[in-house]
């Protein structure tokens, strides 16, 4: 099995804040292992595991928070129609499609993948909403509108709603700027 590993790095440009993520994809599982560090809501560092299918459907995702003297932790998986938050069955997230994580731009991915290719095409969706400063999972939806092979419009239609931004992406559909909120950059050079 051969598994190709890639880092990427996100800069917020709301708020003072930074992104490393690990990305390992094979033909049988794709990971991501990732830190965000920010200044906002007393300062931070959350850390994200993502567990998805080939055609990057998410399976689980573990999340912990550190903050001003405070650790909390969630996890969230895949049920046969539904999910389950911690370990409990949570009925009000039947029928969500992927889990969209608020402090980091690569769940947008997942729903991208499958927006079809052709200007003016869009996909709508609910999400297991994780609110990365209150660790809480809700229902919400949203709408991705193709604007080009590379531009998508993301609209917020529940929790957010009324929230718009325009997305660039690269030929995987991860994000390279989202407006308003990140932008992909590239470390510099490491010393030899």
């Amino acid at each position: 099995m051969r598994r190709e590993h890639e880092t990427l790095f996100w800069r917020r440009t709301d708020v003072q804040g930074l992104e490393r993520l690990l990305l390992s994809v094979s033909t049988d599982v794709v990971l991501i292992k990732s830190t965000v560090v920010c200044v906002e809501d007393g300062g931070y560092r959350l850390d994200h595991r993502w567990t998805l299918t080939p055609d990057w459907r998410a399976l689980s995702l573990d999340v912990e928070r550190w903050g001003a003297a405070v650790h909390t932790r969630l996890t969230i998986e895949r049920t046969d129609g539904g999910w389950k938050v911690d370990g409990a069955r949570r009925v009000d997230l039947d029928g969500a499609e992927e889990p969209d994580l608020s402090v980091t731009p690569v769940c947008n991915t997942f729903p991208i993948r499958r927006t079809p290719v052709n200007e003016g095409a869009s996909l709508t969706l609910d999400t297991c909403f994780v609110d990365g400063a209150t660790m809480t999972v809700a229902r919400s939806r949203q709408r991705y509108e193709r604007l080009g092979p590379d531009r998508l419009r993301y609209v917020d239609l529940g929790l957010s709603a009324g929230f718009a931004a325009d997305l660039q992406v690269d030929g995987r559909g991860l994000i390279v700027r989202y407006q308003h909120m990140f932008e992909r950059i590239e470390p510099s050079p490491g010393l030899i």
